[in-house]
């Protein structure tokens, strides 16, 4: 018998869940959670972006984003270029795109196919939904 989850619990619930769906991608891919996060960010820009960036968006902490970049490094899947000062730009290697391909370019697909088959009022909700609720937890954070 299936439990119901409580309106209160059930966004809680679905974090969850989504991270947990996103996780058994990186298991799929071979790679760490950081890694997949990284290599996402970097797509999203194209073959490269800045690091800071990177940080900024992924939710993971600098010393862990920094050991993760290391990590793909090793592994030819990127390499780090000097952005001035001691800003650095995290950019793709052959490799790393090719990995890509594989890894993080196909999440977004995958991503994409599941939105666009969505209406346009039904993605328009979900966007406008999903800003509200970042903007009004960003500001309570702020008061914790």
């Amino acid at each position: 018998m299936k439990k119901e989850i409580s309106n209160d619990k059930r966004l809680s619930y679905l974090s969850c869940e989504l991270e947990a769906v996103y996780h058994k991608i990186t298991l799929k891919c071979g790679i760490s959670d950081s890694a997949m996060r990284i290599l996402y960010a970097i797509c999203m820009h194209g073959d490269e972006c800045p690091v800071s960036e990177i940080v900024r968006t992924s939710g993971i902490s600098k010393q862990t984003i920094n050991s993760s970049l290391r990590n793909l490094e090793r592994n030819g899947i990127l390499y780090l270029q000097s952005a001035g000062g001691k800003k650095k730009t995290a950019v793709l290697t052959d490799k790393g795109k090719s990995f890509s391909e594989k890894s993080a370019l196909k999440v977004l697909e995958i991503e994409n196919e599941i939105f666009n088959g969505w209406t346009d009022e039904e993605r328009i909700s979900y966007i406008e939904l999903t800003e509200r609720f970042i903007d009004e937890l960003q500001k309570k954070v702020k008061e914790f």
